[in-house]
């Protein structure tokens, strides 16, 4: 159970990054109440996933759902970078992320 709202969590983190772009430096009333919001909800969620998982573990795992996420999604709505190194390195997050899930129980 604690990996699955580990990874809910990590959801909830790419979407207050994406959140933070659109909020223009929290100019943007809207979209600043939601970054807040989903900041809170990742941080409480994450906080109650390091109940049972090492807070390492959780900790590079949430932040690699985020990192990821929030690349994958940079490269669609921003239309941030699509070279074979940038893609080949997010590959390797997730290759990270993937392996702590099996090492870790």
């Amino acid at each position: 159970m604690s990996w699955i709202v580990l990874f809910i969590a990590g959801l909830f983190e790419v979407a207050w990054a994406i959140g933070l772009k659109y909020s223009e430096g929290f100019s943007k009333p809207i979209a600043s109440v939601f970054t807040i919001v989903t900041m809170i909800i990742s941080m409480a969620l994450l906080s109650y996933s390091v109940k049972t998982l090492p807070v390492g573990t959780a900790y590079a795992v949430w932040t690699g759902i985020g990192a990821v996420g929030t690349a994958i999604l940079g490269i669609f709505l921003f239309n941030e970078s699509r070279e074979f190194m940038r893609i080949f390195f997010i590959f390797l997050i997730v290759v990270g992320i993937v392996g702590l899930k099996f090492y870790v129980k």
